[in-house]
């Protein structure tokens, strides 16, 4: 049983991606399908679509590369964990990697990249940040 669905579905598209995989399955949470709602807005993976089988939900994830075959994702990471929550006002999630990068965060909106919490002016927790 996995504790932390979202660190687990970070760690599939990763191992997929430095695999060379053109899908991926994960397993389904509302959490998890924005996350990669989010991957798919901000360019980090081609397309992705919930699976249902039965009572199961899964989601497939299509991931995206380059034109020389590599990823587009350099760097995942699992900020907030189950052990040790994380918490930022909408001041420090403003720009991540200069720009290039992307912070998921929690908030009262929902789950939103930073660009748009700074915009609405509202902080939240750090799920994660890729780029």
């Amino acid at each position: 049983m996995v504790n932390d669905l979202i660190s687990d579905s970070l760690t599939r598209i990763r191992n997929a991606a430095m695999r060379r995989l053109d899908v991926t399955t994960l397993m389904h949470s509302k959490s998890v399908e924005a996350v990669v709602g989010i991957l798919k807005d901000k360019g980090y993976v081609d397309s992705f679509n919930v699976i249902e089988e039965g009572v199961k939900k899964t989601i497939n994830v299509v991931l995206k590369y380059d034109e020389d075959g590599k990823t587009v994702i350099n760097e995942m990471k699992r900020v907030s964990k189950p052990g040790r929550r994380v918490y930022k006002p909408a001041s420090e999630i403003k720009r991540f990697k200069n720009g290039y990068g992307t912070i998921v965060v929690s908030t009262s909106k929902g789950v939103l990249p930073n660009d748009k919490a700074f915009e609405l002016g509202i902080g939240g927790e750090v799920l994660c940040t890729i780029w």
